[in-house]
């Protein structure tokens, strides 16, 4: 009859060590769901570009032209226009950008911006709200 009762003891043992875990694990998991919220990390989930494709078309050393040619519509104000790295334009034109039409951004030197005709630059179209390039390509204005 001994051995009987030596073996209910050995499978009691093993259910508060299971209990254990589980509590630990949860806690765990608790901790990093409040800590990202806590740290504002949740806040930047929904930020996230949209997705379209653009060709830039033939430009003199003064205006770009840029097609979008696929994706989603776009806030035309949410886009920022960026050469070599500096911001061009405050906005595209027009409230949406619609898959087959066309912007052109003319650089007016006057206001500050750098002039175009030095030759290859990296010419990107930057998503304002999330912060995100939707676009990059190398463009020769000269």
């Amino acid at each position: 009859m001994k051995p009987h009762n030596q073996s209910k003891s050995d499978d009691r043992a093993v259910s508060p060590v299971i209990g254990v875990i589980l509590m630990v694990a949860i806690t765990v998991i608790l901790a990093a769901v409040i800590g990202t919220f806590v740290l504002g990390l949740g806040d930047q989930l929904g930020d996230t570009a949209p997705q379209a494709t653009f060709t830039i078309d033939d430009n003199g050393t003064d205006t770009i032209n840029i097609t979008k040619t696929g994706g989603q519509s776009l806030e035309a104000g949410d886009l920022v226009l960026s050469v070599d790295g500096e911001r061009v334009n405050s906005s595209f034109p027009g409230d949406t950008w619609e898959t087959g039409e066309r912007k052109e951004i003319t650089n007016s030197p006057e206001d500050g911006s750098t002039d175009w005709d030095t030759g290859e630059a990296t010419v990107r179209i930057i998503h304002d709200p999330s912060g995100n390039a939707i676009f990059e390509r190398t463009w020769d204005f000269s």
